[in-house]
């Protein structure tokens, strides 16, 4: 992975031994893993020739990037260029890891005071019942696409706002998208009547 680090970053690092960083947009130190718990316990830093570099040497108590991959440096440009199909995918998934990361940030801000007026997404993490019905109001204007024949492309830009929403919900709950895409691909070898019939069980 990459980050950011002032001198007081580095001194943390060292003297704790987990990686830390600074983050800019928050003006604050920030220890990998104090929400995930996925820590990278430091074993050797290096700084490179023109000492405007450094690498941090350790191993990680689980997956070092949010998305669950062992490392940030997942996607291959090369195999973007030479297969479309896998590049679609894998844009796909990159989007939607983009977005569940820009809203975990957003909860990680929500808990520093701020001046001015909030962002949306602080105001819909603060605020359980706002949100709730922005995902019921959503849902039915997507529905609604299909019940008054809009025009198509009225059906992204609806959805795009339902998966917005909900993904604010499941950031609430502590919820991964890959959470999510497992029990999707658990429910790949069985018929979606034998799916229900056992969630009632």
């Amino acid at each position: 992975m990459q980050g950011f680090v002032n001198r007081e970053a580095l001194s943390t690092t060292i003297s704790s031994r987990k990686a830390t960083f600074f983050s800019r947009s928050r003006s604050t130190l920030w220890t990998k893993g104090e929400t995930s718990n996925n820590f990278i316990n430091i074993r050797d830093v290096y700084i490179d020739c023109d000492r405007d570099s450094i690498i941090y040497l350790g191993t990680p108590d689980g997956p070092t990037c949010h998305t669950g991959e062992e490392t940030c440096y997942y996607t291959s440009v090369f195999d973007q260029l030479n297969n479309d199909e896998a590049s679609g995918n894998k844009l796909a998934l990159t989007t939607l890891y983009s977005l569940e990361s820009i809203i975990s940030k957003r909860k990680e801000e929500s808990t520093v005071p701020q001046e001015g007026k909030p962002s949306w997404t602080r105001r819909l993490l603060t605020d359980d019942a706002l949100l709730c019905s922005k995902i019921r109001e959503e849902a039915d204007e997507l529905c609604r696409t299909l019940e008054d024949n809009e025009e198509v492309s009225r059906t992204p830009s609806e959805m795009a706002d339902v998966l917005y929403h909900a993904m604010v919900l499941l950031s609430k709950r502590d919820v991964k998208m890959e959470d999510v895409f497992a029990v999707l691909r658990k429910r790949f070898s069985q018929s979606g009547i034998e799916e229900k019939q056992n969630r009632t069980k």
